[in-house]
């Protein structure tokens, strides 16, 4: 088996190397890179299990950097950025990262979440004997091997954490889900005051599902308590 790898994308060299010793004693190979264009170039052509990455990077930044590995690629995304504003955050997790640290940091928080993150992923991608091919719940087909959602037979791109809530809640209909619990099992860690980060995705996976256009309202809020799958 090979060895897990992280690119580190970021411009400032001290950071990129302080990472770095940190995820190489925790047995990680790293590749590091100090723009954007080469963060894609790399992602593109060799095997790359999770990518930190900076925002403000020279050629291209990192909200452009993840847009365009989101269209082929989908492994966990941490952003690492100087940017502390909570629009800053909201933005990066819409796009699709899958986390959000701001610097200064801890090297050992960010080990921490870098084993989370990754343990969750092999975890969602681990073949399951008595795994269902699909979920259909009338015009909605969400594929989890393919981790595919169409809509009417429409395609619906989602973020990797908008198909891990969709699918969540999806699995279990009509049973609700308590934000805190939303948080600790798509993003796999403790929940800590991050009750908006679960009601922006849910807000923008509503968008896609065409809840504005269509009679049918794919997810419920129930007040004061969390949301449910109306299949």
């Amino acid at each position: 088996m090979r060895d897990i790898s992280i690119l580190i994308a970021d411009d400032e060299e001290d950071i990129a190397d302080l990472i770095a010793i940190h995820l190489e004693k925790e047995g990680y190979h790293v590749i590091k890179v100090s723009d954007g264009q080469e963060a894609v170039r790399v992602v593109g052509t060799q095997p790359i299990d999770l990518l930190i990455l900076d925002i403000m990077m020279p050629k291209m930044d990192g909200y452009e950097v993840t847009r365009r590995i989101r269209e082929q690629h989908n492994m966990p995304i941490i952003f690492l950025s100087a940017k502390t504003s909570d629009f800053d955050k909201v933005q990066g997790l819409v796009i699709g990262a899958d986390d959000y640290m701001t610097k200064p940091f801890t090297p050992i928080e960010l080990v921490a979440r870098v084993n989370a993150q990754l343990r969750r992923f092999i975890q969602l991608n681990q073949p399951k004997a008595d795994h269902k091919t699909w979920l259909e719940y009338g015009g909605l087909v969400i594929t989890p091997d393919q981790r595919t959602v169409t809509l009417y037979g429409e395609s619906i791109e989602l973020t990797p954490k908008e198909f891990d809530i969709l699918y969540l809640l999806a699995s279990h209909p009509k049973k609700v889900y308590s934000v805190e619990n939303i948080f600790q099992q798509v993003w796999g860690e403790a929940y800590f005051e991050s009750g908006n980060t679960v009601m922006v995705h849910i807000r923008t996976l509503r968008k896609k599902l065409e809840e504005g256009r269509q009679n049918h309202k794919w997810i419920k809020t129930v007040w004061g308590v969390g949301y449910s799958f109306n299949g």
